[in-house]
């Protein structure tokens, strides 16, 4: 992938996480992916219509997967697209917690374990200084 594709990724994102709103300002010595939203091994593509801005947080716990299981029904649910999908329809923020409004939300919340101690603890400094949401 050229420098800039990345660049064209990093500027539609606004240097801020497609799934979490993490901003890169928040983790500086953390550089952010581009990740693929379809993976390669799945026949993923460089188009920009196939990446997105994700934190390391975020894109290690995607990893390849497509899908993941729905904690409230146990289905096997897709997880946001962010190309394809409007973040505020599939998630909302609640104080520093993200909360999945939909199954895509919610699997894509638990799968990405986007409320975790050390995620709660960040976003609770950043709300502090007026900085989350």
């Amino acid at each position: 992938m050229d420098r800039i594709t990345r660049q064209e990724v990093r500027q539609r994102a606004n240097d801020c996480c497609e799934y979490c709103r993490l901003r890169q300002a928040h983790e500086p010595g953390l550089p952010f992916h581009i990740e693929h939203i379809t993976a390669k091994q799945h026949r993923g593509g460089d188009e920009l219509s196939n990446l997105a801005l994700a934190c390391r947080s975020c894109n290690s716990h995607k990893g390849t997967n497509l899908t993941s299981i729905d904690p409230d029904t146990n289905a096997p649910t897709p997880l946001f697209h962010p190309r394809k999908q409007v973040w505020e329809e599939h998630f909302r923020v609640d104080g520093v917690r993200i909360r999945g409004l939909t199954d895509v939300g919610r699997t894509t919340v638990w799968l990405f374990d986007m409320n975790d101690d050390d995620r709660l603890q960040l976003r609770t400094f950043l709300q502090e200084a007026g900085e989350w949401p």
